[in-house]
């Protein structure tokens, strides 16, 4: 198996747990085949902390270091002062690939109380990839493939990596934290989870949606809730819109011990891209708007908290 191979098996795991928790993008895809169309994923994205988080690398680092077996490689990096947030979006080769972007949220910078909550949370996290995987994605990088059983068992343990790896956090935690950085209580929460998926709209090929807008009309009619407007302007070299985002059980701990509260977890994201000269070449714009980010990252914001 290549590593081509184990990207895509592992994209697909991917999409697989994200679809079983996420109806809205469950609703799209229905939608899509039932009209002869395609979907296509521009691009998955991913929420860390930078801080020590144990074992585990921190910040873009927990999840960058597997990237870097399966042919990802940075593309461009932003940062997002008032967010406290830093970001880098990564590309593979082929182009039909999605583009992951991870973000990390600058712990330092937020005040004492905070700093001491997220740390105290992730500063044992254990690191949940085995060592005969670190072998297979090692020998995979230096010969290019491994046996196709090793390949199957590793793309599995790849998988349950992207889940939360520290125990459960405080609901009281939770709480305080989520008053100064939606972003920091949702990490908390879902820790390496995937934040979301996003449809690739050029390559939907639905006639009765060609763009954007009419696709959001589209899943409004069928009775997802949308985001109310939608990011950059037609024509522009990006615009992007999202579901709301769906609603989890999540643990935590309580006065008295375990417990389950109800919080934001994952919406589905919807980008349109357009055309750009670049060294003289025409091509589809790749990368990402700040402006744009800012507002989605708000996606994940509980009104009931």
């Amino acid at each position: 198996m290549s590593g081509k191979e184990v990207a895509v098996q592992l994209l697909d795991q991917l999409w697989t747990q994200y679809l079983y928790r996420v109806s809205y993008a469950r609703t799209y895809v229905d939608l899509v085949k039932q009209k002869g169309g395609k979907v296509v994923n521009d691009h998955i994205a991913f929420r860390t902390f930078n801080t020590h988080t144990g074992e585990q690398p921190e910040g873009i680092r927990a999840i960058k270091h597997l990237l870097n077996f399966l042919d990802y490689r940075p593309a461009e990096t932003y940062i997002f002062k008032k967010k406290k947030l830093k970001a880098v979006h990564f590309e593979h080769p082929d182009e039909l690939f999605p583009k992951i972007f991870v973000s990390q949220l600058e712990v330092e910078q937020f005040p004492q109380w905070a700093q001491t909550i997220i740390n105290n949370t992730v500063r044992d996290t254990p690191y949940l990839l085995s060592d005969r995987s670190l072998e297979l994605l090692s020998v995979l990088k230096e010969e290019g493939q491994i046996p196709k059983i090793a390949g199957e068992g590793l793309v599995i343990d790849l998988a349950q990596y992207f889940r939360r790896p520290w125990q459960p956090p405080r609901k009281e935690d939770v709480l305080k934290l989520n008053d100064v950085s939606q972003y920091a209580a949702w990490t908390l929460l879902h820790g390496n989870s995937v934040n979301h998926f996003t449809a690739f709209i050029n390559h939907q090929d639905v006639k009765e949606w060609p763009d954007l807008e009419a696709t959001c009309k589209g899943l409004e009619a069928a009775g997802v809730p949308m985001k109310e407007s939608i990011e950059g302007r037609k024509g522009s070299k990006l615009q992007q819109s999202a579901t709301q985002a769906v609603k989890t059980e999540v643990d935590v701990v309580g006065e008295y011990g375990p417990e389950k509260i109800t919080w934001t977890y994952a919406y589905y994201e919807l980008a349109e891209r357009n055309y750009i000269e670049e060294n003289g070449e025409r091509k589809l714009f790749t990368g990402f708007l700040g402006e744009q980010a800012i507002h989605l990252f708000d996606m994940t914001r509980t009104r009931d908290n």
